[in-house]
C-alpha cells in the first residue's frame, strides 16, 4: 500500500475546506447565532431577578447583557428613577414606570409589567414606530377572577352583615335572602385574558355567560385568543359564551345591559370610547329589567360615573358593586361611595399576587424566544385602539 505523502494531504484537505460553505462550519465559541447577541435588556420589577432565569437566558442568547434594578414603588416614583449610566446602550426593557426619553433613544422592545399602558400613551417611545410593545396581558386573570367572584359570594351570602355582627359580638339570626350562583347569568364586558378566567369560574358555579366585545365574532369561527394565558386557565378558545354581543356605540353596550344580567363584569380598557360607559342612563337600563344587578368593576374607576353608582346603590337600582378601582383614585376619606349601601370597596389590589413576577418573566422569555426567531411577540400592543 503506498503511502501518501505529506504534501498530498495538505493539498486534499484544502480542496475539501473550499468546497464547504462558511455557514455549514461550527462557530467558535466566541460567536453567537443568536439575533440577541448584541442586545442589552433592562429589567425593573418588583424583585431580585431570580438567578435562574438570568443564567438561562444568558445560556440561551450567548452576549445578551442583562441589567436589573429592583422597583419599589412604595418610595415614590422619583426614588425608582434609574440612573443614567444604566440605561447605555439598552435596546431591551421590561417596565412599569416610564423613564426620560433621552434614556431610552436605543430601545427597540418594551415589556410591559402592566395589562393597561395608560402611562405610556404620551411617551415618544411609545409613539415610535420603531417600538414594539407587549403588555403584562394574563398575568393577572387568576387572581382577579377569584375577587370578582368572592365579592359576588359575599355579596350573594350576606357576608358584610354577618362580619359586622361578628365585630359587634352579637350572634344575629335575623332573616335575610340568600341566593346561589346556579342559573344565574353573567355579562362580562371586555372579553380578554380576565374576562376569560370569569366565564371560566362562573361557568363552574353554574352561571350563564354573556360577552361583549368591541368586534363580531361569527358563528363559524371561535373567538381564539392570542394574549399569553396561565396554563390551565381560562377560555382560549371563547367557547363558554352562551351569547356573544359587540360593538362600539353606547347603544350597542346599553343592549347588552338589556339582558337580564345579574351580575355586570367590567374589565375592559381605559380609552376615550369607554370613558363613562356607565352612568345615569345606563343605570336606569339595568333598574327597568326584571332583574337587579350586581356591579364589578376590576379595570378603570373612570369606567363608571361614581355619583350615578352612588345614586343608583342608595335609590336600589342595583343589587349591589364591587369596585376596585374608583374615580377618584385613591378615593378621598369620607367619600360618599364609602357610605354606600351594598357596596364593596377594594384599594386596587385585586391584581395582586406572590404568582405575579413568576408570570412575568415567563411572557418576557416566550417573547425574548421569539424575537430571537424573528416573530411577533405575544401581548402586542394596538397603539390606535389603546390596549
Amino acid at each position: 500500500m503506498k503511502r501518501v505523502s505529506r504534501q498530498r494531504q495538505i493539498l486534499t484537505y484544502a480542496k475539501i475546506a473550499a468546497m464547504i460553505s462558511p455557514s455549514a462550519l461550527p462557530l467558535t465559541p466566541t460567536e453567537s447565532s443568536s439575533r440577541l447577541r448584541s442586545d442589552v435588556l433592562l429589567l425593573q420589577i418588583p424583585i431580585d431577578v431570580p438567578a435562574e432565569w438570568k443564567n438561562r437566558i444568558e445560556a440561551k442568547y450567548p452576549g445578551i447583557e442583562i441589567r436589573s434594578r429592583v422597583l419599589r414603588l412604595e418610595l415614590g416614583i422619583e426614588a425608582n428613577n434609574i440612573e443614567p449610566e444604566m440605561w447605555k446602550d439598552v435596546t431591551l426593557a421590561c417596565l412599569y414606570l416610564t423613564h426620560p426619553k433621552e434614556l431610552m433613544s436605543d430601545v427597540r422592545f418594551i415589556q410591559l409589567t402592566s395589562a393597561g399602558v395608560d402611562r405610556w400613551i404620551n411617551h415618544e417611545r411609545y409613539q415610535s414606530p420603531d417600538v414594539t410593545f407587549s403588555t403584562a396581558n394574563g398575568i393577572h386573570c387568576p387572581q382577579i377572577a377569584e375577587w370578582v367572584m368572592s365579592t359576588w359570594i359575599m355579596r350573594n351570602h350576606n357576608f358584610m352583615r354577618h362580619i359586622k355582627s361578628q365585630n359587634d359580638k352579637k350572634w344575629s339570626k335575623t332573616p335575610v335572602e340568600t341566593r346561589d350562583s346556579s342559573g344565574l347569568r353573567v355579562g362580562i364586558l371586555g372579553y380578554g385574558s380576565v374576562g376569560r378566567q370569569i366565564a371560566r369560574l362562573a361557568t363552574a358555579m353554574g352561571m350563564e355567560v354573556y360577552a361583549y366585545t368591541r368586534t363580531a365574532y361569527a358563528a363559524s369561527r371561535q373567538a381564539k385568543s392570542n394574549h399569553y394565558s396561565v396554563p390551565g386557565m381560562g377560555d382560549p378558545l371563547g367557547e363558554l359564551p352562551t351569547r356573544w354581543f359587540h360593538g362600539e356605540s353606547r347603544e350597542s353596550v346599553n343592549e347588552f345591559l338589556r339582558q337580564g344580567l345579574d351580575l355586570l363584569v367590567l374589565c375592559l380598557p381605559l380609552t376615550k370610547a369607554t370613558e363613562y360607559l356607565i352612568g345615569p342612563e345606563q343605570f336606569e337600563i339595568l333598574a327597568q329589567g326584571g332583574k337587579k344587578t350586581f356591579i364589578s368593576n376590576v379595570a378603570r374607576g373612570k369606567l363608571i360615573n361614581t355619583d350615578a353608582l352612588v345614586a343608583a346603590l342608595h335609590e336600589g337600582k342595583i343589587f349591589g358593586a364591587a369596585v376596585d378601582v374608583t374615580d377618584p383614585e385613591p378615593l378621598p376619606d369620607s367619600h360618599p361611595l364609602f357610605s354606600a349601601p351594598n357596596v364593596i370597596i377594594t384599594p386596587h389590589v385585586s391584581w395582586q399576587s406572590v404568582n405575579n413576577w413568576d408570570r412575568m418573566l415567563d411572557i418576557l422569555e416566550i417573547n425574548l424566544d421569539k424575537l430571537d426567531r424573528g416573530e411577533e411577540p405575544v401581548n402586542m400592543l394596538d397603539r390606535k385602539r389603546g390596549y
